[in-house]
């Protein structure tokens, strides 16, 4: 589900992308809206995320479980397969908020976010208030990469 079009406005520090707190306030806000719809039956452990484009629209995405585990979903992975099942293949940064801590994204959705956003893409956790900023490349720095054949 696409939240909304949001103004973007991105700016250069020493080579990392960085997010104007209204917009990074939009974002984190979205993700724990988003966890409200996680489906978390047998953990109860309820993830939201909320991952923005290039051309400025947010996608939402929360974790859905099964009872055979292994056919679960994070919220990571949810919210960038509603992404490009709507057509965006760039991507700018992702709020992940779910449960008391801080919930950095698993090993499988950090390389799939390797297969789609720079290395510098942003990723952040939110804690109540707290929130941490890591670059894709500081939570995977060796992704795993393939040749592309093309489509």
């Amino acid at each position: 589900m696409m939240i909304e079009n949001c103004s973007v406005k991105w700016y250069n520090i020493n080579r990392k992308a960085v997010i104007p707190m209204v917009t990074e306030e939009k974002l984190i806000s979205a993700a724990r809206q988003a966890s409200e719809h996680s489906y978390a039956p047998y953990s109860g452990f309820r993830v939201g995320a909320a991952l923005l484009t290039a051309t400025g629209r947010i996608y939402i995405g929360a974790n859905i479980e099964n009872a055979s585990y292994g056919a679960s979903v994070c919220a990571e992975r949810t919210a960038f397969f509603q992404a490009i099942l709507a057509g965006e293949t760039v991507f700018e940064a992702i709020a992940i908020a779910g449960g008391d801590d801080f919930c950095p994204p698993c090993g499988i959705c950090r390389q799939v976010m390797s297969e789609f956003c720079a290395p510098d893409f942003r990723v952040l956790l939110c804690r109540g208030q707290d929130i941490r900023s890591f670059s894709l490349k500081e939570l995977l720095p060796m992704a795993f990469k393939l040749e592309q054949k093309g489509m």
